[in-house]
């Protein structure tokens, strides 16, 4: 038996999200059909993220295990021709130890949010970007977004429907970047909760707008209770960027 790792990029706007539901088409599902149809081999591509509705990713990392023996560029080759029309594409498949685990192998996973904040609607970036028309204060957004760094209970920005063990995590680093009208928020962290990073970014915004001050971030981490969450960011403007094994 082969093990290959997958890194993969997608458009999930079709997608109810990466995992298999009972209804609706999702990454992992379209991936076991096209794996089937190359190989003939019934594995269900095991994912380093559980992405939801509507999120994006350009780095994406899933295993697979093949009886037969494959020369990876094959299996990156294949899969990307029996994935078409789907807007999935397996950037490369590398054969890797048996021990390889996508998700649990995991030490550090990075996600970025694109925001363009104009007042003109958006074309090219449609579904690809949440379209914020008041001015924001990117500055102030990277200043409270600081206290989100670090080992906390985010019990604030974890969503009511979150199977999460526990509310603790740590994240280790955020950062809010502005180039012209496009504002983007990058956060890494081991692991996150249902909606977490949307959450995190939905609250970021009421600062940018000056709805909340800096301090607000924090104010709402040490009440531990999603109702002092801002409104969730859409899920159109989220990016699962890389995984760090």
């Amino acid at each position: 038996m082969a093990r290959f790792k997958l890194t993969i990029e997608y458009d999930g706007t079709p997608f109810v999200g990466w995992q298999v539901q009972k209804q609706g088409l999702s990454v992992q599902g379209q991936l076991h059909k096209a794996l089937l149809a190359l190989s003939g081999e019934d594995f269900v591509p095991r994912g380093a993220g559980r992405t939801d509705a509507g999120v994006h990713a350009r780095g994406q990392v899933a295993h697979i295990d093949l009886e037969k023996e494959w020369l990876a560029d094959k299996v990156r080759d294949g899969l990307n021709y029996h994935l078409k029309p789907d807007p999935i594409s397996v950037l490369s498949a590398e054969q890797v130890d048996e021990a390889f685990d996508a998700r649990f192998g995991a030490v550090m996973r990075h996600y970025e949010y694109l925001i363009v904040n104009r007042r003109a609607r958006l074309a090219l970036d449609l579904e690809k970007a949440w379209h914020v028309g008041p001015a924001l204060d990117a500055s102030a957004m990277h200043e409270a977004g600081q206290a989100f760094i670090g080992h906390h209970d985010f019990t604030t920005f974890r969503s009511v429907h979150c199977q999460a063990k526990s509310p603790l995590k740590s994240v280790e680093d955020l950062s809010v970047k502005q180039d012209g009208a496009r504002i983007l928020i990058c956060v890494c962290a081991r692991s996150f909760m249902h909606n977490q990073v949307r959450s995190m970014v939905g609250s970021l915004v009421q600062v940018g707008l000056g709805k909340w001050p800096a301090s607000g971030i924090a104010q709402a981490l040490e009440a531990k209770d999603r109702s002092a969450c801002g409104p969730v960011a859409p899920p159109w403007g989220l990016y699962f960027m890389r995984v760090d094994y």
